[in-house]
């Protein structure tokens, strides 16, 4: 079996187990899947009750990775995400010692995340970008893969707090669960209790998924079609900040991954544009008069997409 095979066969495996549990979300759970595969981190966004929570619990039981959960409060510290230093009389002398966070694990659920101030919310950057927490002057390294996946309440509703451009920037893709569909909740009261996922990947499996979808290859044509497509984000006079760099790599790496998911070895137009909404949304950031205006990115975003045509 070769790599592309391995990693379609990987994707399959994790989507039927995890839609077992989350009856309707097809599509959220392969933006999910593509995300890990694509070695980022995931913003899921909707209102309560959608199962936002119950998907990461079971992507991470699914997956093989040890779990761990914060919930958000506007009252969190970044201790209580990192870590503090405690003193230690172990031996009869007196020293410091780093208690780890929550953060110490391989899939970290941070939940209502926005509900949190800046303050803490930063705690998470060094995590997220490098993989590594420094306490004191010390840095330790988290295990690896590392996924954090939060969950947000949209900003209309009360007590939650807009997510600063560089914490944003930290995610590769923003994920919205929508609410269901009256046949979808019909299914869902008939099905009952809540199941578990079962185990779908091996334990440091998702390491070398995560490889194989970095080899896959790109043809310069696509790589001048990301290009145009970032260009574009920054030639609208309706945008303040167009795609970073780093949004254009997060746009890249989910083009693999979903060139993956649909058992391609080579990153495809549709792959692209199927990529550029979960990677941009949350990083392109409107001008003023464009916010009075109610224009939202998507409406930026469909005409990137009619530019770059």
């Amino acid at each position: 079996m070769d790599g592309v095979e391995r990693a379609n066969d990987a994707a399959r495996r994790l989507k039927r187990s995890l839609e077992a549990v989350l009856i309707g979300q097809e599509t959220v759970i392969e933006n999910l899947i593509a995300t890990a595969f694509a070695g980022g981190h995931a913003l899921l966004e909707g209102v309560p009750g959608l199962g936002k929570t119950l998907l990461a619990q079971n992507f991470a039981r699914a997956a093989g990775l040890e779990y761990k959960r914060i919930q958000f409060t506007p009252d969190l510290m970044p201790a209580d995400v990192t870590g503090t230093q405690v003193i230690d009389t172990t031996g009869g002398q007196l020293q410091y010692r780093h208690q780890r966070g929550p953060v110490f694990t391989q899939l970290l659920l941070a939940d209502e995340i926005n509900r949190a101030t800046p303050k803490t919310q930063s705690a998470l950057l060094e995590a997220m970008q490098e993989g590594a927490v420094t306490t004191a002057g010390e840095r330790a390294e988290l295990p690896q893969p590392f996924i954090v996946i939060a969950t947000q309440n949209p900003l209309e509703m009360e007590g939650t707090y807009p997510l600063p451009e560089a914490q944003l920037d930290r995610f590769l893709s923003k994920i919205t669960v929508e609410r269901p569909t009256p046949e979808t909740l019909k299914r869902i009261l008939e099905a009952g209790a809540v199941k578990s996922a079962n185990p779908a990947l091996e334990a440091g499996e998702l390491l070398e998924l995560r490889r194989i979808t970095a080899s896959v290859p790109v043809s310069q044509p696509m790589l001048e079609t990301i290009v145009a497509l970032v260009e574009a984000t920054h030639s609208d006079k309706r945008v303040r900040y167009g795609l970073s760099p780093r949004g254009a790599q997060a746009l890249l790496n989910l083009a693999r991954a979903f060139a993956l998911l649909g058992a391609r070895a080579f990153v495809s137009r549709e792959d692209v544009l199927r990529a550029l909404p979960l990677s941009a949304t949350h990083r392109v950031i409107m001008g003023f008069e464009a916010e009075l205006e109610g224009v939202q990115v998507a409406d930026v975003l469909k005409g990137v997409l009619e530019k770059v045509k």
